[in-house]
């Protein structure tokens, strides 16, 4: 017996040691590259970044599957959130839908209200990803007449990437940018520019990315072919612009319908008030509540279906 207890205190000396140990080598490993950070920041080497929110969340989310999709469509958004940071909000508002539908509706709504805020999380993403593609799409002219400039000056087309990456404004700049500087790192230029078409999907862009590595594979003109493809990507985005426009009127449309029958549904739950708690008590008006959210649904995408043209 005597010697199990000396055996336990020794034990339990030891991993204190071991403890004590460990975190005065996270604590100086820590200290020495906040140090590191600071000298360079200073140097004008690297720029300070913003201070993240829930940092040990966020690592252990990015190791995930969904932390690593989260993060890839955080990417072609160009928004400045951390996975772990949207992921977060989002189960707030999540949380907050849940609440506010079944306190002011019905009890029924909540789960719903639910799942159309994850659904909007979803779309807010791919809205941010097209408002990003579409504006990239605008400046590809831009691009093309850079890169013509700078090719026909002499420059390679790893300097030129570099230099209309310093010249145009976001969101140009920055994608030619992660393109530049994973050039200098090492990459090939077909996979550097094949990640950018992958990341903001667009026939523009595929036929840009095209003309670049077939005229770097081959030794082509490569001036001639961007001065020929700035011109159709001008006609091509004046094209874009007048049948965005002629499509308004049914865009708007595709939103109204739903929002006029959520709209009608609140009147109703106003005028008469308990009428939607009421109405779902039973299963025949859960069942009505679901197929009529469904048919709105089913309205809304059949509408957007409609006036989708691809160009």
């Amino acid at each position: 017996m005597d010697n199990l207890a000396l055996l336990t205190i020794g034990v339990t000396l030891l991993c204190c040691v071991l403890g004590v140990l460990g975190q005065h080598a996270y604590s100086s490993g820590r200290a020495q590259r906040e140090a590191l950070v600071d000298r360079l920041s200073s140097t004008g080497q690297i720029e300070p970044g913003p201070q993240r929110r829930f940092r040990g969340f966020d690592r252990r989310l990015r190791r995930t599957k969904l932390g690593r999709r989260i993060e890839q469509k955080l990417a072609a958004t160009g928004l400045d959130l951390t996975p772990g940071e949207f992921l977060f909000y989002v189960l707030c508002s999540v949380a907050a839908l849940w609440l506010i539908a079944a306190s002011v509706l019905a009890s029924f709504f909540g789960p719903l209200a639910a799942i159309v805020g994850l659904w909007s999380a979803n779309t807010f993403l791919t809205w941010h990803r097209t408002k990003r593609t579409e504006a990239f799409i605008g400046q590809l002219p831009e691009i093309s007449r850079v890169l013509a400039n700078a090719t026909q000056a002499g420059l390679s087309l790893r300097t030129s990437i570099a230099m209309a990456a310093d010249e145009l404004e976001a969101p140009a700049g920055d994608e030619l940018r992660v393109v530049a500087d994973q050039l200098a790192v090492g990459r090939t230029l077909d996979d550097a520019l094949d990640e950018l078409a992958r990341r903001l999907p667009s026939r523009e862009l595929v036929v840009l990315v095209s003309t670049l590595i077939l005229s770097n594979r081959a030794g082509g003109q490569v001036v001639s072919s961007l001065r020929n493809l700035t011109v159709t990507l001008e006609e091509r985005k004046e094209t874009r612009r007048e049948v965005r426009t002629q499509l308004s009127q049914v865009n708007t449309t595709a939103y109204a319908v739903p929002a006029i029958g959520i709209g009608a549904m609140l009147l109703v739950n106003s005028i008469l008030p308990g009428a939607l708690d009421r109405m779902t008590g039973s299963v025949a008006g859960q069942i009505a509540v679901i197929v009529s959210l469904g048919l709105y649904a089913l309205g809304f995408v059949a509408i957007r279906r409609i006036s989708k043209i691809d160009i």
